[in-house]
This record gives structure tokens, C-alpha cells and sequence, in this order.
């Protein structure tokens, strides 16, 4: 019996979540809207805002909250590493009907400094502005990122030449390589390479 009612409940919670994310949808009065808030604590507002807003049931009002990132790959002691970075580091996104309701609960959540308006009113953003975002971050070639600068002598860890020294010539972040000039059979000699495939000395 205790389990065919557990298998009922979880039922209800399923379609009560499905016929929240249908109203989610269905807001045409919602619009784009930025906050600026505190350096660094973009994800605990999101998760903040977004935990209150189901805490007083505004969640046909306040739609979205979107932290904007986009995957880069950095480049670390020879091996890559993807991570996210904030694109809009200080503000987030929120996709909201603006009222007196949601004014307060957005307001007044810590650490947000307040909407990004023109006059006495938050201005929406463009559907067009959010579309350029949203496509930003869903890039799919990621840019390279390096801490390599361009004359530093650097040691080659894999491929024909391992082990040579040359230093840095050349730095292509969009494509993931570098160009390093190493001393082959008595004379300077460029190689193209992956960020992955050199290291710092």
C-alpha cells in the first residue's frame, strides 16, 4: 500500500512541474531585463532569486534567469582545460512581468544593486539583443585562452620535435595554436603547433 501511494505522489509533483513550465511559456506580458549585481555572486542570485520566486508562487511572472556564459578552453602546463566564463561578469539576465511584485522581490534580493534603466523605469532588453546573446553563448568552437606571450622561450612536450626549446613567434587564440622558433640543423626554424603541445619553462 505505502508504495502505490508513493508512486502517486510522484506522479502529482510530475505534472504539477510540467503545467508550471507550460505557464512559464505562456507570458506574453514578460520581457528582458537587466540586473546589475555583485561581482562574482552572478550564480547564488540566480539560484536565489529563482528559489523565492517559487517560494511566493510568482513563477508565471518571473520567468528565466539567465547568467550568460560561453565554454572557452584554457591552456594549462600543457593540457587543456574547458571551462565556463561569465560573459557579462556583474549583471544577469531576467525574463520577467515587471509589477510592484516582482519590483520588490527582484529588489530586494541581496546582493542585487538594482535594475539597468533609463529615467525612473528598467528599460527591456530587444528580443533582438537577447537573440545575439543567447547565440554567443552557444558557440560552438570555443576560444583558446593562454598564458603564453610572444618572445617567451618555451619547451615542446609532444610531436616530431619534443623536448626542443624555442620561443614563442606567433599566438593564434581562434584556432588553438602557436608558433614556436626552435634552432634546427644550425639555423632558426618556425613550427606551427597546438597550445597543448608546449609548456612554459
Amino acid at each position: 500500500m505505502e508504495e502505490k501511494k508513493k508512486k502517486t505522489t510522484v506522479k502529482k509533483v510530475t505534472k504539477k512541474v510540467v503545467k508550471k513550465a507550460e505557464v512559464k511559456k505562456d507570458n506574453p506580458n514578460a520581457k528582458w531585463y537587466v540586473l546589475n549585481i555583485r561581482t562574482g555572486y552572478e550564480n547564488s542570485i540566480q539560484k536565489e532569486i529563482k528559489q523565492r520566486t517559487e517560494a511566493t508562487g510568482m513563477e508565471d511572472k518571473i520567468v528565466e534567469i539567465l547568467v550568460p556564459v560561453q565554454k572557452k578552453i584554457f591552456v594549462k602546463k600543457g593540457k587543456q582545460e574547458v571551462k565556463e566564463e561569465k560573459i557579462f561578469p556583474g549583471y544577469v539576465l531576467i525574463k520577467m512581468e515587471l509589477d510592484t511584485k516582482t519590483w520588490d522581490l527582484v529588489q530586494n534580493t541581496e546582493g542585487v544593486r538594482g535594475f539597468v534603466k533609463t529615467d525612473r523605469y528598467p528599460k527591456p532588453l530587444a528580443e533582438s539583443e537577447v537573440k545575439a546573446i543567447t547565440k554567443f553563448m552557444e558557440v560552438e568552437q570555443p576560444s583558446f585562452q593562454t598564458s603564453f606571450s610572444v618572445g617567451e622561450a618555451v619547451k615542446i612536450t609532444e610531436g616530431a620535435f619534443a623536448d626542443f626549446i624555442g620561443s614563442v613567434e606567433e599566438i593564434d587564440t581562434a584556432k588553438g595554436k602557436i608558433k614556436v622558433l626552435i634552432s634546427f640543423l644550425g639555423r632558426e626554424a618556425p613550427v606551427e603547433l597546438e597550445l597543448s603541445q608546449v609548456t612554459k619553462l
